[in-house]
């Protein structure tokens, strides 16, 4: 397999460009495989799939979303939101030269991957949404938030990977290894210390408003793309009833659920991995 390489693309908001970071490995291949990560993840989150995908001859692109990893970050706060996110991953698809892209979101990168999806002569060929839906209830919203945005500093990755098992331990039983990779993945250096690898004003839009339920069923309901749901069976932010919906409305969608973990499944394991690597390759 290739090694991987970084780029970046400029994109423009309202006040001025930024850099998405992104993350290429695999061979050329007409229709790339666009991974984007959840709220306050990043590129690094989808090194195992990326790999694995590479082995079978795709082209994989591993995205920061901005503000994470090492995609730039806004001038204004209030510009973190799925406007500008579709518009950066808009920008990006141009730049890698394809008519079409199959897509694998997690949580944020799956509701930016139905967004596209859901709009008339998308790029999108087929959705891959891990652990997320048309209905996000405010319960979980009130959980992420909690922890978002708080802006912890370690002294050092001991002390970070503690954090993060507490934080993430919905990923599900990681092993040893997997721990540290994500904690090692998860950290930019501040001075002598490490904070986590994004802007901590990512949650600002959030914090704005009065936090209520998400319904995004006419967007889903749009959507006439091939689409496999990955769900954590003891997840709180894609409820089974939500689940169910997907798989009656809109695409229909393929619903795999993942035991042992809430949100949302790490695609670490091959377990999590095989099923989205034989989707895919079915096209």
């Amino acid at each position: 397999m290739d090694a991987v390489r970084t780029n970046g693309v400029d994109c423009l908001s309202k006040t001025g460009f930024h850099k998405v970071a992104y993350r290429e490995s695999g061979p050329t291949h007409p229709v790339p495989v666009l991974c984007l990560h959840g709220l306050g993840r990043n590129a690094r989150d989808f090194d195992s799939l990326a790999a694995a995908l590479a082995g079978d001859g795709r082209r994989v692109i591993c995205a920061d979303v901005v503000g994470r990893g090492d995609s730039g970050w806004l001038r204004d706060p209030l510009d973190y939101g799925y406007p500008q996110y579709l518009a950066d991953t808009v920008t990006l698809i141009a730049r890698l030269g394809c008519g079409q892209v199959d897509i694998v979101g997690t949580s944020m990168g799956g509701l930016i991957g139905m967004m596209l999806a859901a709009q008339p002569d998308n790029p999108v060929r087929r959705l891959v949404m891990n652990d997320v839906g048309p209905f996000i209830p405010k319960a979980a919203l009130a959980r992420i938030l909690a922890y978002f945005g708080n802006n912890p500093q370690f002294t050092d990755l001991a002390a970070a990977e503690a954090y993060l098992r507490k934080t993430y331990s919905s990923f599900g039983a990681l092993s040893d290894v997997q721990w540290r990779h994500l904690t090692e993945t998860s950290l930019r250096r501040d001075g002598d210390s490490w904070r986590l690898h994004y802007d901590p004003r990512i949650v600002e839009p959030l914090r704005q408003g009065e936090l209520a339920d998400i319904d995004l069923w006419p967007l889903w309901d749009a959507i006439q793309r091939p689409t496999l749901v990955l769900r954590g069976a003891e997840s709180d932010l894609l409820l089974p009833e939500t689940a169910a919906g997907m798989q009656h409305r809109g695409p229909r969608a393929e619903v795999i659920e993942f035991a042992g973990c809430g949100h949302a499944p790490a695609l670490l394991d091959p377990n999590q991995t095989d099923p989205i690597r034989r989707w895919l390759a079915a096209a």
